[in-house]
């Protein structure tokens, strides 16, 4: 198909600028970005991304360790800190074109807003998703509360960022911008601005561009689907330049650097830093602490925000471990501490 050999020559070219050292915010993108793709564009894609792997899916034996070893909740030391975890819901701050604001609504879910627009990020307001025991923490951000929500971005398909109960309260024409491959679940649920993009491509949207990015992870919803539709992160950059990342559900890799490469002046990295335990599971698909501080190093962001943690018990590890390897990972890289935006659930934060 042609949009996967675009894809495959891009992603040959990146190898090339492979540099993880702090981009330049002034240093010009490489490869050049992508010219933005029509909204609602109908495309044909591959019947299979397995080819965008960056690690094999767990085999029969990793299976059966799994069965036999696995922990997927941390015992009752590790629940006992429930209560502790940072929960400060309030009102969504004042903004204008020119503000860049973000507030965690919890897990994945942020309520960004960017060159005048407002974006939900992987929305989930649901108290429960399949397969997982209820919210440990309340949604940060009363539905009720929100703007007009002007678009959505989704990184992929898995329940817990796409979310069907908390899509369904959003009107249909509410401009949705997916991985490849996702666009028909949208336009069967009726949604008429869908925007299905492959990695290194991007959309505009009132001036606001969005461009998709890769990640290492994987896609899977039913028994029948695994890695039928892409995953990635969301690149969003304003008008007057301001750029957040968004970047989904990874695992740490190489694709950092090239991000940082490819869009150099990223102001603030969306980054995710729970549901890490046990390592050999699981550290194909999901940053630990030390390693989503080494990504915003990788990406030359300006400053971290940490998600993905304090709301679904996924893993093993601790409740509120997460947050203080962050906190300590942040410190002993000698890195600002008023640039690692470790927000409660509820909180806000804006752009200088």
């Amino acid at each position: 198909m042609t949009q996967q050999s675009e894809s495959t020559t891009t992603s040959t070219t990146a190898r090339e600028a492979d540099d993880p050292a702090v981009v330049s915010p002034l240093a010009p993108p490489f490869p050049p970005l992508a010219e933005p793709r029509p909204l609602g564009e109908r495309r044909v894609w591959p019947r299979t991304f397995h080819d965008r792997l960056t690690a094999p899916l767990p085999g029969i034996k990793a299976l059966a360790r799994f069965a036999r070893e696995g922990a997927v909740r941390p015992g009752k030391e590790g629940l006992a800190d429930i209560s502790r975890l940072p929960y400060e819901p309030g009102p969504l701050p004042r903004v204008d074109t020119r503000t860049v604001a973000v507030t965690w609504a919890g897990h994945a879910s942020w309520v960004v807003r960017i060159g005048g627009l407002t974006v939900l990020t992987d929305p989930v307001w649901s108290r429960r998703i399949i397969g997982t025991p209820a919210r440990i923490t309340p949604v940060g951000v009363p539905w009720s509360a929100l703007p007009r929500v002007d678009a959505v971005v989704i990184s992929h398909n898995h329940y817990d960022h796409l979310d069907a109960p908390t899509l369904r309260r959003l009107p249909r024409d509410t401009p949705v911008f997916v991985p490849a491959g996702l666009a028909g679940w949208f336009r069967r649920r009726r949604f008429t601005t869908v925007t299905e993009l492959d990695w290194w491509e991007a959309s505009e949207l009132r001036g606001v561009r969005l461009d998709f990015v890769p990640a290492h992870h994987w896609s899977k919803r039913t028994l029948t689907d695994t890695c039928r539709s892409l995953w990635g992160g969301w690149v969003l950059t304003a008008p007057d330049g301001q750029r957040v990342y968004f970047a989904g559900d990874t695992g740490y890799g190489h694709w950092f650097s090239r991000i940082g490469r490819r869009y150099p002046g990223i102001d603030l990295a969306l980054l995710p830093i729970g549901a890490y335990d046990p390592r050999w599971w699981l550290s194909d698909v999901h940053c630990d602490p030390e390693e989503a501080v080494r990504a915003a190093r990788d990406l030359g962001a300006a400053r971290m925000a940490p998600m993905h943690w304090a709301t679904f018990v996924l893993s093993a590890e601790p409740v509120l471990e997460p947050l203080t390897r962050v906190r300590a990972a942040w410190e002993q890289a000698g890195l600002d501490r008023a640039d690692l935006w470790d927000l409660p659930v509820g909180g806000s934060r804006v752009l200088e």
